[in-house]
């Protein structure tokens, strides 16, 4: 029994040894940095009914001030309805559903080494509004038809007529004449007739 005494006491400084630098160790990761402990709905869930708000636990008291959530839905639609609310190291933000699919939950928030903890929540919501279609594309409008040009018809008052003249309307004045000279060939006929008429007679 003498020699486990010595044993003993030989070990004692090695055991205050080690305690002594487990405690001056840095504190290791998990315990400086505030991590995601749960959330609801879950990580990776599907689920039909959409809930009033998604909730975010973690392991150590937030900092409203310096915390920050994000939601969004499909088409990267913001599915935020309101400002986030704190209660010690859970926060809640009031979910406005859209579309059914896929919805992510940023989230962002400081450590007690400065570094900030960043991460996501997914969920897919099963059922949800009809997608909201693409608002339509302007139409491109047909490029204006050139004029045509106007018609015979259709031109301007006062301008030179462009219908052809019918043959024979410019010899109106060349008849007059010609049936002039006729009447005064035959009046000289008849004249003539008559003088020689009367001569014959007085032989």
């Amino acid at each position: 029994m003498g020699g486990r005494v010595p044993r003993l006491v030989r070990a004692v400084p090695v055991l205050v040894g080690v305690a002594l630098g487990v405690a001056l160790l840095p504190a290791s990761p998990a315990l400086a940095h505030n991590s995601l402990t749960g959330s609801n709905p879950a990580n990776g869930a599907k689920v039909a009914t959409a809930p009033a708000a998604v909730e975010l636990r973690f392991l150590a008291k937030l900092d409203p001030d310096r915390t920050k959530i994000t939601v969004t839905g499909p088409d990267n639609i913001p599915a935020a309805g309101g400002e986030p609310t704190f209660s010690g190291s859970r926060v809640r933000v009031p979910f406005a559903p859209g579309a059914a699919g896929l919805y992510i939950v940023d989230y962002q928030l400081p450590s007690s080494d400065g570094h900030p903890v960043k991460g996501e929540v997914r969920f897919t919501l099963t059922t949800g509004t009809a997608a909201t279609p693409p608002p339509p594309s302007p139409s491109v409008s047909p490029s204006a038809s050139p004029t045509p040009s106007p018609t015979p018809s259709s031109a301007a008052p006062g301008s030179p007529s462009t219908t052809p003249v019918a043959a024979g309307t410019d010899d109106n004045g060349r008849g007059w004449l010609w049936a002039a000279a006729g009447g005064l060939v035959l009046l000289a006929a008849l004249a003539a007739g008559l003088f020689l008429r009367r001569r014959s007679t007085r032989s």
